[in-house]
């Protein structure tokens, strides 16, 4: 029984068969690769704050914490986490655009969650429990900046944005149900009882992780569309398209040969001896026999020839070197496809500009976590579970971010991130009069925060799809630049480092200012935050708007990168 059940999970795992795995059609689906998706970045979020309201027990009960030093390691904690998160994440982009599998490095990521949970579960010491959330951290870097790089894969440029928005739905969903679950099982089912809860997402995060097949490892067993009679090998089978090649810039020896063949009636001879490229010489009718041919000046044709030597006239008419075209002008230039890939990102404005927008939009949303939860308390007098709710009208906008994400792949992302920030800036300037308690100023503070919430989504979805048009522009311009397997995985961990770096600085930034100055100034400093990052969205996202308007003149369509 057991010798069935290995034969079937082999099966299921295994890809490199000749027969096709079981289901392969629908494992390697655009649906079932982005639920897949979409249920580790849940998982990995819900993971994190599922053990929020456990953590003040583990550091008294287990750990042996005394009660004044519990909420020092609690910052502790949620540091080590970010820190992780913002250390891994350009690690796991580069080793993911170099690995010939992402599915792989998704697996291994989620045994280091496993990994993370269990020292979360079990821990009793402080050095066990910050193990366990670097270790969380470097799980999320591997589920943000590998998975996000495997849906560009699958659905590529065209419909990014849209999908882009589903990941935005599972992880506000994320957000606003771990903690009130972590916090329920808390008091029905005990500690562990909340264990239990991650243990068994963790099982179904492990299910759809292996059954996943990448659409470029489905290709192998697809059919052709017509029948052929010449076998096609594994080598040509996972040979690079012309445009994936390191050189696709460059004509193809072949190519070049055939033309100058087809051009010249007569027949002439390569020579490589006095530079790839010289004026072309036909041979006269009784040629002087020489022991060398001279060089002629060099012309600007790449097509010429140099006339062999007649010593050499016996030799194999073949030619022995082809001639070398001049690159053309979208060619990139050879000191960048000599810098890493991450360095060719970070010299890019617009990318620049984007990780800006991702952290400001990540401070706004995560600021709240620290003042937010106080706030009710002390004015509506709430306990755990309505401060767990208030929560609700922040993140409940984030379904419509599918909508927001169809709009940027057909009209850019320009217009909504910016238009978000601008629109976030009165909302959080208007929090300010939230100073009492009362219904009315319950249903103030709702209103505020959802409408917020309706901000803020406008600008994340667009920005998240926003990286994947960066590299593609860059591709289009000087195809080749990234190599044959991109850089996308990287892309991506830079957006998660930018993303990390917003939740560190939006907490301390809103905790600080609330103690020094109170809640109205720290609304109105987040309000001018929201309102200045709203410039560099309008002049840098989907390029530089001067260079468009340059560009509309000319008529040139094409996307600056």
């Amino acid at each position: 029984m057991s010798g069935h059940i290995t034969q079937g999970f082999l099966a299921l795992v295994k890809s490199d068969s000749e027969k096709p795995p079981p289901l392969l059609k629908h494992r390697s689906s655009k649906g079932f690769i982005l639920t897949t998706i979409c249920i580790a970045v849940f998982t990995d979020i819900f993971l994190y704050g599922i053990i929020v309201p456990v953590v003040p027990f583990a550091l008294t009960q287990r750990a042996g914490v005394a009660q004044e030093d519990v909420q020092h390691w609690v910052s502790v904690l949620l540091a080590v986490y970010g820190a992780a998160l913002l250390a891994s994440a350009p690690v796991c982009g580069f080793l993911a655009d170099r690995s010939t599998s992402r599915r792989l490095p998704l697996l291994v990521g989620l045994l280091a969650l496993a990994g993370a949970t269990l020292m979360l579960c079990f821990g009793r010491t402080i050095g066990v429990l910050v193990a366990g959330r670097l270790l969380q951290g470097t799980s999320a870097a591997v589920v943000w900046t590998v998975g996000l790089a495997l849906l560009v894969d699958t659905v590529g440029q065209k419909e990014i944005g849209q999908v882009m928005g589903y990941i935005s739905i599972s992880m506000s969903v994320s957000i606003l149900v771990a903690p009130l679950l972590g916090g329920v099982v808390y008091d029905r089912g005990g500690y562990y009882g909340v264990y239990y809860m991650a243990f068994a997402l963790i099982v179904v995060d492990i299910i759809l992780r292996t059954a996943m097949i990448e659409k470029k490892v489905a290709r192998r067993w697809e059919k052709p569309d017509g029948p052929t009679d010449t076998p096609v090998s594994s080598e040509q089978k996972q040979a690079p398209l012309p445009s994936q090649r390191k050189d696709s810039w460059l004509p193809h020896p072949d190519s070049v040969l055939h033309m100058t063949l087809s051009e010249n009636k007569v027949a002439k001879k390569w020579t490589t001896k006095n530079g790839p490229t010289a004026k072309a010489t036909p041979p006269p009718e009784d040629p002087p026999v020489t022991p060398r041919t001279k060089r002629a000046p060099p012309v600007s044709n790449p097509e010429t020839i140099l006339e062999e030597p007649e010593s050499r006239s016996n030799s194999n008419p073949r030619l022995e070197s082809p001639p070398q075209a001049v690159p053309s002008s979208d060619a990139p230039p050879p000191e960048a496809r000599r810098r890493p890939p991450i360095v060719v990102l970070l010299s890019s404005r617009r990318l620049l500009s984007a990780l800006y927008c991702a952290l400001v939009q990540s401070a706004l949303l995560a600021a709240w976590d620290a003042v937010l939860p106080l706030r009710v308390a002390y004015l509506f007098h709430w306990r755990s579970l309505g401060a767990g709710l208030i929560f609700l009208p922040l993140v409940l906008p984030s379904f419509v971010a599918p909508l927001v994400g169809a709009f940027a792949d057909k009209y850019g992302s320009r217009l909504p991130t910016s238009v978000g920030f601008l629109l976030a800036t009165p909302f959080l300037i208007l929090l300010r009069v939230v100073e009492h308690g009362g219904r009315g100023q319950v249903v103030i503070l709702c209103v505020l925060l959802a409408l917020l919430g309706v901000a803020l989504t406008i600008v994340m979805t667009p920005l998240l799809a926003e990286i994947t048009y960066i590299l593609d522009a860059k591709e289009k311009k000087h195809p080749g630049l990234f190599g044959q397997k991109g850089a996308y995985a990287q892309a991506y961990g830079l957006f998660n480092c930018a993303f990390a770096g917003g939740m560190l600085v939006g907490p301390l930034w809103a905790g600080a200012v609330v103690d020094k100055q109170g809640w109205g100034t720290m609304c109105l400093t987040l309000g001018i935050l929201a309102f200045v990052s709203a410039i560099p969205a309008f002049l840098f996202t989907n390029g530089w708007i001067g260079k468009r308007w340059t560009r509309r003149k000319k008529g040139d369509d094409e996307a600056d990168a």
